[in-house]
């Protein structure tokens, strides 16, 4: 069994236990949910979840979506992100390394990027009554496209004024 078949089991074993432990249903869907997330890589929205998921010819209510995730962030399954804007991204909780996202301001494209400095720092760093088991940051600025796009703008003004 490789590692990401393992997180899988792992996974649903976890969803089974806080299911029953909450009397909540073990449905189907949820579980199909659950597989699917842990079967893609990267962040999702609730929109291109529910686009795969029909992609791969499974029939699935926009309420069970949101009403699974839900559950699934209460189990620590899936975490949640704001990352800007209005719209929330999701990606599992398990079997990500940890990493940091770079946000660009302008176009708002997420990218994942790992900085073992940072990783090493937190897992030595003692602090006080607190163990660290995961970390992320949120690193804010202006992607290569957009800066690039921008001095181009620039120029096309500075030759418009000369004109």
């Amino acid at each position: 069994m490789d590692s990401n078949q393992k997180i899988r089991k792992q996974v649903k074993d976890e969803l089974t236990e806080y299911l029953t432990l909450h009397k909540h249903r073990k449905t189907p869907e949820r579980f199909a949910i659950l597989d699917h997330i842990y079967s893609t890589k990267g962040h999702f929205d609730m929109d291109t979840l529910y686009k795969s998921m029909i992609d791969v010819n499974f029939r699935v209510s926009r309420a069970t979506l949101y009403n699974t995730i839900e559950l699934l962030l209460d189990c620590g399954l899936v975490l949640k992100h704001q990352f800007g804007g209005n719209m929330s991204k999701y990606e599992k909780a398990y079997g990500n390394d940890n990493h940091d996202h770079l946000i660009c301001t302008t176009c708002g494209e997420v990218r994942e990027a790992k900085n073992e400095d940072l990783s090493i720092a937190s897992q030595l760093k003692k602090i006080k009554k607190f163990t660290v088991n995961y970390y992320s940051m949120y690193i804010y600025g202006t992607c290569s496209k957009c800066s690039h796009a921008k001095k181009m703008e620039m120029k096309q003004k500075s030759k418009q004024g000369k004109n």
